[in-house]
């Protein structure tokens, strides 16, 4: 991790087994997960405190279900003047509906959407969030702020595994906000991500290079 850029300098041993995403992909190249948490549910406030302890108003926090402690790591980063991105997966219905009094961009693919919309009853226009992300799949995706929404396609390519598309849309489209880029260009680049994410077995070890998404891209003019 730590030879790709991310910073690890929180990560932590506890005596917790290591959580376990057990993935199994159909012919069709679609998945279903079983999770086993482990060490991803035991995150301790002193470590969240520790760990945003040098963060600011410019700065985002992402976060999900797969860890513990979600809300009050929102609470925190509010605190200081952040935005929270939250990602509401895996779905848990009684925990999205905590979160999102606490969420400034909603990240779901759109099962999730619609259970979601379904647990407010309202439509997926009228989820309470400022920005609302939704994936959907070889559909594309669409980001709804302020009463606009933007869309962009799905780039065609011949899947593999499916596994991790979404994360590796979200985790570039983060990225490219947080570098600047206008919302579209921050999807479009997502979008490449993913497609070129889903041309290879595997969740991580898959989620392509920048260069090469921009490659990708320069190939689609």
């Amino acid at each position: 991790m730590a030879g790709t850029g991310v910073d690890t300098q929180f990560l932590a041993t506890v005596e917790v087994p290591t959580g376990h995403a057990i993935i199994n992909v159909d012919d069709a190249a679609e998945n279903a997960i079983v999770l086993f948490p482990g060490a991803n549910f035991a995150l301790t406030e002193a470590q969240i405190d520790e760990a945003l302890a040098a963060a600011d108003a410019s700065d985002w926090i992402l976060l999900q279900n797969e860890t513990n402690l979600g809300f009050y790591a929102a609470g925190v980063a509010k605190a200081k003047g952040m935005r929270v991105a939250y990602a509401a997966a895996p779905f848990d219905a009684d925990a999205a509906l905590a979160m999102l009094p606490v969420t400034d961009l909603l990240a779901v693919n759109e099962i999730e959407a619609a259970q979601l919309s379904a647990a407010l009853d309202v439509d997926a226009a009228d989820l309470p969030v400022e920005q609302v992300l939704i994936t959907r799949g070889a559909q594309g995706a669409t980001l709804q702020a302020g009463g606009t929404i933007l869309s962009v396609d799905a780039f065609k390519v011949e899947p593999v595994d499916t596994t991790g598309a979404g994360d590796t849309f979200l985790g570039y489209f983060m990225a490219a906000v947080d570098m600047g880029l206008a919302p579209l260009d921050a999807l479009t680049r997502a979008s490449a991500a993913s497609a070129l994410q889903v041309t290879k077995v595997g969740a991580a070890e898959a989620i392509p290079a920048l260069a090469d998404v921009k490659t990708f891209l320069e190939a689609q003019i």
